[in-house]
């Protein structure tokens, strides 16, 4: 008896030169609807499913493949006896081979305008089955769900016999996978349909990106996994135009030097390192603004990664190539500024839509055996409702210097403490175990700079002493949430001090 492959594809890359090498291997090809009309287009004898299962076609295709003749064809499992007697009893013949991809379902979603009704067409329910069938009968049946996997499928069967289990059993575990992936698609999509943003499970898809060296350290293995519909302003839609591989480290500084850029309306760089900025700068140009984030930290910079809310321009270029820099990301590059900094053979140049992200994005963090989920962080003074708590207000200057420091102080590891002369940062402390702790750290990196400069914090002051050692540095203005009980403590040791406070409503965390 003819070995039996059942073909039917929506990606049909690569299908007539497979399908023809089927033959020549003694197969015989059953197929159904666009598949079966390409197949004899090209010339390849084709046994129609209506054929094989004695029914034809129904519900305008809905029904084709979903028949004892078929499934029984994939589940017998011949190395027991009571199944090859039934199938031989009822005249089913075993499906050693089955290739099927499934409906553009993620391709038609991914249309922002597409009609709910032609994404419900778009679900895929034979094509499941059947590599559900024959993925679970893997001990017998090939299965194959990628074009990918012609190649070695064939030249198994031409220097074996038949694909080895170790093959039949990969390919299944793909095609399981592939199934997973398709139903976590749809699922998602019906679950924003219903408007539910914390469904009791939650199935969630990820397309692998690429292979990375190792993770934080050389001895964890590691990879790039994307959403299937990344947002093309996200870090995993960013495009490297030059350089070497990026690295774990990388991928998560840069995505957080893009997250703050993103904060600003005019020209913005920013310098990080170790997922925390070391630098901050605004301007009325780019090449003003990286000067600004450069004057910020001259030291943590190097080796740091820059992010930037316009385009690099020749000048800007010339200025970050007298540095050692890992990564430069922005909007684009000009010519001119590529040609600079393309002389330097390791240093990734990414560019990304700069567009303010979404306001309804979430976070995903791991936990060691769960998932945290969390709407992410995206209000700004604008969403603030300021109060002035002590009778000296910020002057405009200040509370041009606040803006900013505010901006800057929701990228920072908590306990943070941010300090801003003019349109730059002057001190950063992060991740302390106390907010005192976090001050001290942001004055001594500012030094003289913190005299005349303003100061942000993420939480409330538990206690005044932070007020305490802003004044003693001449810190003149301080921006936080308040909530504190103790909240009066250092309203009054700011009044002590004749700094002006502002509180705004908001936390920022960032554990």
């Amino acid at each position: 008896m003819a070995k039996r492959a059942l073909i039917s594809v929506s990606d049909k890359s690569g299908l007539i030169p497979f399908a023809r090498a089927l033959v020549e291997l003694g197969f015989e090809i059953v197929s159904t609807g666009g598949t079966k009309t390409a197949l004899e287009a090209a010339g390849v004898a084709v046994t129609p499913v209506a054929e094989v299962t004695g029914f034809p076609e129904l519900l305008d295709g809905r029904v084709k493949t979903l028949h004892p003749m078929i499934h029984g064809g994939l589940l017998a499992d011949l190395r027991n006896p009571g199944h090859a007697e039934a199938i031989k009893a009822q005249g089913i013949q075993p499906i050693d081979l089955v290739v099927v991809n499934l409906y553009p379902f993620k391709e038609t979603v991914a249309h922002p305008s597409v009609a709910y009704e032609t994404a419900i067409e778009n679900i895929d329910i034979g094509g499941p089955a059947m590599l559900r069938s024959a993925a679970k009968n893997h001990a017998r049946v090939t299965v194959v769900c990628d074009p990918a996997d012609y190649d070695a499928v064939l030249r198994e069967w031409r220097e074996n016999g038949e694909p080895s289990y170790e093959l039949r059993q990969k390919l299944a575990a793909k095609a399981f996978r592939h199934t997973a992936a398709y139903d976590a698609v749809i699922a998602d999509y019906l679950t924003k349909q219903t408007g539910e943003r914390f469904p009791e499970t939650l199935t969630l898809t990820f397309e692998r990106k690429q292979a990375l060296r190792y993770g934080e350290n050389p001895h964890q293995e590691a990879a790039f996994y994307k959403e299937l519909f990344a947002d093309d302003r996200s870090i995993a839609a960013a495009v490297q135009l030059h350089g070497k591989a990026l690295s774990y480290n990388n991928i998560r500084d840069a995505d957080a030097a893009l997250q703050i850029v993103r904060e600003f309306d005019r020209p913005a760089v920013a310098a990080v390192k170790h997922m925390n900025p070391c630098g901050i700068g605004i301007g009325e140009t780019i090449e003003e603004a990286y000067a600004k984030a450069y004057e910020a930290d001259p030291v943590s910079i190097f080796g740091g990664i820059i992010a930037a809310n316009r385009p690099i321009d020749a000048a800007t270029a010339a200025e970050m190539a007298k540095l050692f820099l890992e990564i430069i990301i922005a909007p684009a590059f000009t010519p001119e500024a590529l040609a600079i900094l393309t002389k330097k053979k390791n240093i990734r140049l990414l560019t990304v839509n700069m567009a303010e992200a979404d306001k309804d994005d979430r976070v995903l963090t791991s936990v060691s055996g769960g998932l945290l989920i969390q709407d992410a962080d995206r209000l700004g003074l604008d969403d603030a409702r300021l109060s002035y708590p002590t009778k000296r207000r910020p002057t405009a200057e200040e509370m041009r210097s606040l803006a900013l420091a505010w901006k800057a102080v929701k990228h920072v590891k908590s306990n943070a403490i941010v300090l801003v002369k003019g349109d730059r940062t002057v001190g950063v402390g992060a991740g302390q175990m106390n907010r005192v702790g976090a001050a001290r750290i942001a004055i001594q990196q500012a030094g003289a700079e913190a005299k005349g400069a303003v100061m942000a914090s993420d939480a409330f002051f538990p206690m005044p002493d932070t007020v305490e050692e802003a004044a003693k540095a001449g810190v003149t203005a301080i921006i936080q949430p308040g909530g504190s009980i103790r909240d009066q403590d250092a309203i009054d040791k700011a009044e002590e001090y004749g700094i002006a406070m502002v509180f705004t409503g908001i936390r920022h965390f960032k554990h």
